[in-house]
Parts: structure tokens; sequence; C-alpha cells
């Protein structure tokens, strides 16, 4: 099962493998660029996600100090500003992971979400929604 040279410049068939070929023909998610220029140190062209990790970091902080409304809200707000960047900005480094749409309505869903749970959480809760406490009754009985 040896390759034969060709002289006609033609190349060489490719052994055949059984491990696991990756895809070599994904496209770059759009808005995947660097978010600033190649002459910049790496942390500086990862800005937005950057930004958006240290939000929740700063985040999960809060929360191992015991104020977990706060910093629930603060994770939230991260992925709602990870989801404006990702909408406003032409490219946003590694904060792109999918295309645009997809990433607006993961990072905007989950942040609204994250911080809707985190306002209606118990005790005394910030957002009272009155539906809900129907819906418990209903389900729990």
């Amino acid at each position: 099962m040896g390759a034969e040279a060709h002289s006609d410049g033609a190349s060489e068939p490719q052994r055949s493998s059984r491990r696991f070929q990756l895809t070599r023909d994904t496209a770059r998610p759009e808005g995947g660029g660097r978010a600033a220029s190649g002459d910049h140190p790496a942390p500086a062209r990862q800005w937005p996600l950057l930004t958006v990790m240290g939000g929740v970091a700063v985040g999960l902080l809060i929360v191992a100090f015991d104020a977990f409304r706060v910093g629930t809200i603060l994770i939230g707000l991260s992925l709602l500003a990870g989801a404006a960047l990702r909408w406003a900005l032409p490219s946003v480094g590694m904060l792109a992971v999918r295309s645009r749409f997809t990433d607006l309505a993961t990072y905007g869903g989950l942040g609204f979400a994250i911080v809707m749970l985190a306002l209606m959480a118990q005790p005394k809760p910030w957002v009272h929604m009155p539906f809900l406490d129907d819906l418990v009754h209903f389900t729990v009985r």
C-alpha cells in the first residue's frame, strides 16, 4: 500500500487513517475577528470577552461574600452587556461563538432570565408576579 510519486505534479494519494478527522473547512463566526489590531497584546485584542468575563467574575465574588441577589444581577447584566457588544461591534474576537443572531439570542436570553430569576428569588422578592403563584399552586397541589 505504498504511495507512488507522480512526476506530472499531481498530489500523492492520501493514506487512510483510523483517527477521527477534524473538519478543516469550518467558517469563522461573523464578527469573530480581532477586536483590536494584531500589534496589540492579546488581552487588548480580546477586550469584549474579558469585559464580560470580568463582570461575571465580580458577580461570583459578590455572591461568595453572601450578597446573592446583587451578585446574580451583575452576572445577568454582564451577559446582557455581551449581547450589546455582539450587536454593536463589527468584531468582538472570541466573544463571537456562532452567528450574530445566535449569540444575541443566547447572551440576551440567558442574561434576561438570570436577572429576572434574581429579582424574583425568595425571600423578599423585588419583583412579584402573581400568575407564577397560581402556576406553582396548580402544579404542586
